[in-house]
């Protein structure tokens, strides 16, 4: 599972049977800049399939493969990342993750 920002929707014009009425989101991962101690953008963007209907700036928690489809079983969707999660806030403690992850190293956070 992995903590990412919607950033914006995905339309369909021509699709799979398998994504009639999908819900898809665009979202960037997020990291753990230590230095400034705050979470950031990565630069690749997944798109994610929607059943909470999150709107633009939310943060939100993903599954990412095989489990990403879990939620549809026994029908198959093919969907590699789920939106599971929508979070209200995140609260971090720096020194705690500078401990674990030594001073100065950026970690992903997953």
């Amino acid at each position: 599972m992995r903590i990412v920002k919607v950033v914006g929707s995905v339309t369909l014009n021509v699709q799979d049977s398998s994504f009639d009425r999908a819900n898809l989101k665009v979202v960037l991962p997020l990291n753990l800049d230590l230095a400034n101690e705050q979470l950031v953008e990565e630069a690749e963007s997944l798109v994610a399939w929607d059943e909470l209907n999150c709107g633009v700036g939310s943060i939100v928690v993903v599954s990412e493969g095989a489990e990403a489809a879990r939620p549809f079983f026994p029908q198959f969707k093919p969907v590699d990342v789920y939106i599971a999660a929508l979070l209200d806030s995140i609260s971090l403690d720096w020194t705690a993750i500078r401990e674990l992850t030594g001073s100065g190293v950026s970690a992903g956070a997953r």
